[in-house]
């Protein structure tokens, strides 16, 4: 008898530490996601504890390190992370000023691209460029698990914040619109901070959030 592969799924590590940008500091709690199986896994967004994130992840070969934007407290754990499982960080170019914020003598070792796709436990992941949020940002949609992972695009109840350096409140509404609003309704969104929502649930409020302007 054919032994079947171990399914994939998603896992969810919650960790806390401190989000830094133009002067200002902040306590937040971010969601840190592993996508895999018992013998693969990537992870996306590698906030605050590289050890605890490692831990979750076991003895599992780590085939990439995925970061849906550079503000610092997304990927203030990516370098130490990359040390302990030996995998490659993976960024959108257009946030590399951000990155240097944080880690001005680290590079990430990979170009995230609009389109690309990354697979892990025969699981296919599609990189989706969704700017606004900062220039670089991503979506990561994964159609086979229903799932869309939007770091601090789309939230339950709205857009990212956009009233800060390197953000612009046009842009992620036209990414939310046309790249992320595009998915089927059913599809859960997996976000960078906070509950998880719907395309569905989220798809009626686009135009009260225009008129509010964030």
């Amino acid at each position: 008898m054919r032994q079947m592969p171990p399914e994939p799924e998603i896992e969810l590590l919650t960790t806390s530490g401190v989000f830094e940008l133009d002067g200002g500091s902040w306590e937040v709690e971010n969601n840190v996601w592993i996508i895999g199986n018992e013998d693969e896994a990537v992870v996306i967004d590698p906030a605050h504890d590289a050890a605890a994130i490692a831990e979750a992840l076991g003895d599992r070969q780590v085939l990439a390190i995925i970061c849906t934007h550079a503000h610092n407290d997304h990927v203030n754990g990516a370098p130490a992370l990359a040390a302990l499982t030996g995998a490659s960080i993976h960024l959108h170019p257009d946030d590399l000023p951000l990155w240097k914020q944080a880690h001005p003598d680290d590079n990430p070792d990979e170009e995230l691209r609009d389109g690309q796709r990354i697979v892990v436990g025969g699981l296919y992941l599609h990189i989706r460029h969704t700017p606004g949020h900062s220039p670089g940002s991503v979506s990561v949609y994964v159609p086979a698990l229903d799932a869309v992972f939007t770091g601090d695009t789309l939230f339950q109840g709205g857009p990212g914040a956009t009233g800060r350096s390197f953000s612009d409140f046009p842009t992620i509404i036209r990414s939310i619109r046309e790249r992320l609003l595009d998915l089927p309704p059913e599809t859960v969104v997996h976000t960078g901070h906070g509950p998880t929502t719907t395309i569905g649930d989220e798809a009626p409020h686009l135009e009260e959030w225009i008129a509010r302007g964030h």
